[in-house]
C-alpha cells in the first residue's frame, strides 16, 4: 500500500475528495491544506493511513462528529479473488456499513471518497476541574463547544478539560520547550522509570502533573495542528466505547476500583465523545458513545505490570455496555464480541461471502471473528 497513496481529487462543489488508501493522514491533511479543505475531525496522532483509520474506526472527540468512517461516502477495494468493486452507501446497504470499518478483512482498500469542509483554524482553551463538578455538568460541558475532552488523573480529583472551537483567528501558539518537553517529556519518563521500582510514587506524579496541566492555558493553530497531540513515549493502551448517558457511572467505579485495589495507575484517562453512526461494527453504532482510554506508560521501554487493570477496565466497560476500540487491546474473543454489536451475523455472513477463504484473516481475526 506505500505506493497507493495520492490525493486523486477534491470536489469543491459537494466538499468531497478522493484518495488512495495507503496515503497518511499526515500527508493527506497538508495535501487538502494547500487546496483550501481539511477533515473536520481527526485522532490523536495523524501518522496512519487512511485505509487503516477507516476500517478500525478510528475517531477524534465532538457530539456533533462521528468517526471517520462516518464521512466516507464511497469505497474502492479489491477482494480476495481479485474483483475490484466501487461501494457506497446508497447503493451497497450493508456491504458498505460493514466495508466502512471492516478491520481489514473484506478486502484491500485502495480509494476512499469521503467528506472535507473549508480549512479552519482551532482555538483551543484548557484549564483544571474537579471530577465530579464535571461529570455533574457534562451536558453543558458537551455543548459549549465543537470539540469537548478531558483528562482524569488518577489518585486525584484532578481534570484537565479542552474546549476546542473554529475561529477565524490568526495563529497564536503557546508552546514551550520547558514545560512541554523537559517537563511534560523527559521528566515524566525519569519519573515513570524511578515509579517502577517504588510504585507508590505513582500517585505523587500524577498530584504533580495535575497541578502543572491544569494551569489555563489557549492557543490557535491550523485544525489538525490542534487535533493531534503528542502521544509521548511508548505505552500500553485500551481504550473502549460506552452509552454516553454511562459516562458518570463508569468513570466513578473505575475511580473507586484505582481506589481501593491500591493500583498505581498512570495518568491521564482520557474522555472522549463521538456521535453515533451505523457502520455495522462501529463501537458507536446505534449510540452516541464517550471513550475512555487507560494507559500505562513504558519509560525507557521498561515492561511495566498492567493485566490487572486491564482486566478490571474491561469489566467495567462491559458492565456499562461498552465496546472495544478495534486498534487497541481489548482481551476479547469472538464469543465475547458478538453479543454487543447487533449487527454483528451480519458482518460475519459479508465477510465469508467476499472472503471465503479467508485470505484476509490473521490470528487476531480468527480469535476476533471466527464464532461466527
Amino acid at each position: 500500500m506505500k505506493h497507493f497513496k495520492k490525493l486523486i481529487n477534491v470536489d469543491k462543489e459537494k466538499r468531497l475528495f478522493t484518495a488512495e488508501g495507503g496515503i497518511m493522514i499526515s500527508e493527506l491533511n497538508e495535501l487538502l491544506r494547500d487546496r483550501g479543505y481539511a477533515l473536520s475531525v481527526l485522532g490523536s496522532i495523524s501518522e496512519l493511513t487512511l485505509a487503516g483509520v477507516i476500517c478500525t474506526g478510528t475517531h477524534g472527540t465532538g457530539i456533533q462528529f462521528g468517526n471517520l468512517a462516518s464521512s466516507v461516502t464511497e469505497i474502492e477495494l479489491m477482494t480476495s479473488d481479485g474483483e475490484i468493486r466501487t461501494l457506497s452507501k446508497e447503493a451497497d446497504g450493508d456491504v458498505f456499513r460493514a466495508a466502512a470499518v471492516s478491520l481489514g478483512c473484506l478486502g484491500v482498500i485502495l480509494k476512499v471518497t469521503a467528506k472535507c469542509e473549508e480549512a479552519f483554524n482551532l482555538k483551543q482553551n484548557s484549564y483544571g476541574a474537579n471530577i465530579k463538578d464535571l461529570l455533574e455538568n457534562l451536558d453543558v460541558h458537551l455543548k459549549a463547544s465543537d470539540h469537548f475532552r478531558f483528562m482524569w488523573y488518577p489518585h486525584t480529583d484532578q481534570c484537565v478539560t479542552f474546549h476546542t472551537r473554529r475561529t477565524q483567528e490568526a495563529v497564536r501558539r503557546s508552546h514551550s520547550w520547558f514545560w512541554d518537553y523537559l517537563i511534560g517529556f523527559y521528566l515524566l519518563e525519569f519519573l515513570l522509570w524511578i515509579s517502577t521500582w517504588f510504585k507508590g510514587f505513582v500517585p505523587l506524579i500524577n498530584r504533580t502533573y495535575s497541578r502543572i496541566n491544569s494551569k489555563p492555558s489557549e492557543f490557535i493553530d491550523v485544525s489538525y495542528k490542534v487535533f493531534n497531540f503528542n502521544c509521548l513515549f511508548r505505552q500500553y493502551v485500551m481504550e473502549w466505547a460506552i452509552p454516553i448517558e454511562k459516562t458518570q457511572l463508569a468513570l466513578f467505579e473505575l475511580k473507586n476500583w484505582i481506589g481501593n485495589s491500591g493500583f498505581e495507575a498512570h495518568s491521564p484517562v482520557e474522555v472522549r465523545f463521538v456521535r453515533g453512526d451505523d457502520m455495522l461494527l462501529s463501537p458507536a453504532n446505534g449510540r452516541d458513545v464517550c471513550y475512555v482510554n487507560i494507559i500505562m506508560y513504558r519509560p525507557y521501554n521498561k515492561l511495566v505490570a498492567h493485566a490487572e487493570y486491564w482486566e478490571a477496565f474491561k469489566q467495567i466497560m462491559l458492565r456499562n455496555d461498552g465496546r472495544p476500540h478495534w486498534a487497541k487491546d481489548h482481551l476479547m474473543t469472538a464469543k465475547e464480541l458478538r453479543p454487543l454489536y447487533p449487527k454483528w451475523d451480519t458482518f460475519c455472513r459479508i465477510r465469508q461471502k467476499m472472503d471465503p477463504k479467508g485470505m484476509f484473516m490473521n490470528e487476531n481475526l480468527k480469535n476476533t471473528l471466527s464464532y461466527s
